[in-house]
């Protein structure tokens, strides 16, 4: 399977940006797509999830209202919405996979389809 992510680019403080993660190779239909992000010296933390049977979403506290998650089944692909973006939110993501939906989401290791990364960069 092969996650292609895009849509990363530098925005000023405020602004929006799309990001896409299609998948070939296989479908996630029993299981989720999402997002994780890593900056600079840090560890890589979840950002974003989506259970493909139920449609459920799932989001870290700190984009909570301001990131959207969602599919296009049809295209087995994933979309992040981003708004309101801060400087703190400046990371490369990366977009995972999961063929089988796992409580553990938000739990890096538990994805072994990992996207190739996008960088976000926004400026003060």
């Amino acid at each position: 399977v092969q996650l292609q992510a895009s849509g990363g680019g530098l925005v000023q403080t405020g602004g929006s940006l799309r990001l896409s993660c299609a998948a070939s190779g296989r479908t996630f239909s029993s299981g989720g797509m999402g997002w994780f992000r890593q900056a600079p010296g840090k560890e890589r933390e979840f950002v974003a999830a989506f259970r493909w049977p139920t449609r459920a979403t799932y989001y870290a506290d700190s984009v909570k209202g301001r990131f959207t998650i969602s599919r296009d089944s049809a295209e087995n692909t994933v979309y992040l919405q981003t708004h309101r973006l801060k400087p703190e939110d400046t990371a490369v993501y990366y977009c995972v996979g999961r063929s089988i939906w796992n409580v553990q989401y938000y739990n890096p290791a538990q994805y072994s389809n990992w996207g190739q990364g996008t960088q976000v960069t926004v400026s003060s």
